[in-house]
């Protein structure tokens, strides 16, 4: 706003509020920008799983928390811009440079993307997009039903993509299931695939120590996958048979 031009950055509430402090920058005038009451962007997310502090270190705002949703009830989050400070000369004022809210939203989307394991940040990519304005769900659902059927359709793609890498670990590890991810198990269950072996609980499985190698095995199977070795106790041991 413009009354709000020259005016220190104050944060906090309450007894707490203060002014912003740059220790580096101290006594220094701070020159507030114009801010555009009508940039806001809304963050539209299906993803089934809260994204908390997704923090922009440079940018203030720059903390973001974005809840759980479905395609069904997506949830909704409203930003508008942000700002980083530009540094001119030692003896003049610090600049407010502003980014818009669609370069927040943008940069929100891609960072938490790009972050996440089987997303190629094309077609296989968590449930997230974000739309100009400030809207309802209500108008997600209806005006922008069809931007919402993409998103639907590349989370489920990157779903695919987590169960995959899921069934490739749970064998490389044999039956290991610290291998497995929150998210491939998140993915297993909203694809409807309950019969996968690691979905099952974790704690169930014990790992124990091999007796010929001393590495960690699941007491669940007869062979150590490190060595090889065949545990004679197992109950399955007599079973396995050599090819010659």
């Amino acid at each position: 706003m413009a009354e709000e031009v020259g005016k220190a950055i104050m944060v906090g509430a309450g007894e707490a509020r203060h002014q912003v402090e740059f220790t580096q920058f101290n006594n220094r005038r701070l020159i507030r920008a114009t801010k555009n009451p009508m940039d806001r962007s809304t963050i539209v997310s299906i993803f089934p799983k809260a994204i908390i502090d997704e923090y922009k270190p440079t940018i203030e705002p720059g903390k973001f928390s974005i809840q759980a949703g479905t395609y069904d009830n997506p949830s909704i989050l409203v930003i508008g811009s942000s700002s980083w400070w530009k540094d001119i000369d030692p003896d003049q004022p610090m600049m407010e440079m502003q980014r818009s809210s669609i370069e927040v939203a943008n940069s929100i989307i891609n960072d938490y993307s790009n972050s996440t394991v089987g997303s190629n940040m094309a077609d296989c990519v968590p449930g997230l997009f974000f739309v100009l304005g400030e809207r309802t769900v209500l108008e997600i659902k209806t005006k922008y039903k069809k931007v919402l059927d993409e998103a639907k359709v590349k989370q489920d793609n990157w779903y695919k993509v987590l169960v995959r890498l899921a069934d490739s670990l749970w064998a490389r590890t044999s039956g290991n299931p610290l291998a497995i991810m929150d998210e491939m198990r998140l993915a297993a269950r909203e694809l409807n695939f309950n019969d996968k072996p690691w979905l099952k609980d974790f704690h169930t499985a014990e790992l124990v120590r091999c007796m010929a190698c001393g590495g960690m095995r699941n007491a669940e199977y007869p062979i150590c996958p490190t060595c090889k070795a065949i545990d004679p106790k197992h109950p399955l041991a007599a079973t396995i048979k050599f090819a010659v």
